[in-house]
């Protein structure tokens, strides 16, 4: 008789999960959190939801950062690490930032456009750092620097968004006003985000600490 399968093995994908994968997913999941606290904002006008989502953001970043070093310490990384790393610095530090601009009255056609670029911005330079990450390493095998600001640079746009807020600055007192350019609207806040953008795609390079 045929020898029959082996028994499928379950939640084997959680089992290959590292410690530091786990604050990796808290990263994500701070990085939802502000979403839904910008939802709740723009549902309520209660400016105490951006201060949430401001916060989460910031500690997204520090799950971001403990799970490097607790990578280090372990002496444990993988792949997959790496893209679950990137798939949650996606959400937490380029759509957040982006969705909670949004919220705060960045709500323009040109406004959305900037914010679009932003987002895609972050994207293409992780992916750019997932596939170079071995060419920039050196003989210890570490990445010595990075091309391009890091993607987590943008918590000092949510900074600025979370004063904005503080101030009363928000929605129709945006900082600087609006402009209308063939009919559509523009803040001019928000090209602190076409930059933070153009900064990341750069080829500037960034000493990794």
């Amino acid at each position: 008789m045929p020898t029959p399968p082996p028994a499928p093995r379950r939640f084997s994908m959680i089992r290959e999960f590292h410690l530091a994968d786990w604050f990796t997913l808290g990263n994500a999941v701070c990085g939802v959190g502000a979403l839904f606290s910008v939802m709740s904002y723009l549902e309520t006008s209660d400016a105490v939801h951006v201060y949430f989502a401001c916060a989460l953001v910031l500690a997204a970043l520090v799950f971001d950062v403990l799970d490097g070093r607790i990578a280090r310490w372990r002496q444990k990384s993988s792949t997959m690490g790496r893209e679950l790393d990137s798939l949650a610095d996606v959400i937490s530090f380029g759509v957040a930032p982006a969705i909670i601009a949004y919220g705060c009255g960045m709500q323009g056609l040109y406004d959305r456009i900037v914010l679009a670029y932003f987002v895609a911005c972050g994207v293409s330079r992780l992916a750019r750092y997932n596939v170079t990450a071995e060419m920039l390493s050196g003989e210890d095998g570490k990445v010595k620097y990075f091309e391009g600001t890091p993607i987590p640079t943008s918590i000092v746009l949510v900074g600025v968004l979370a004063l904005a807020a503080c101030l009363g600055a928000v929605r129709e007192h945006l900082w600087f006003g609006k402009l209308l350019i063939g009919g559509f609207t523009l803040h001019p806040l928000v090209l602190l985000f076409a930059l933070s953008g153009s900064l990341m795609i750069s080829r500037i390079r960034i000493p990794k600490l």
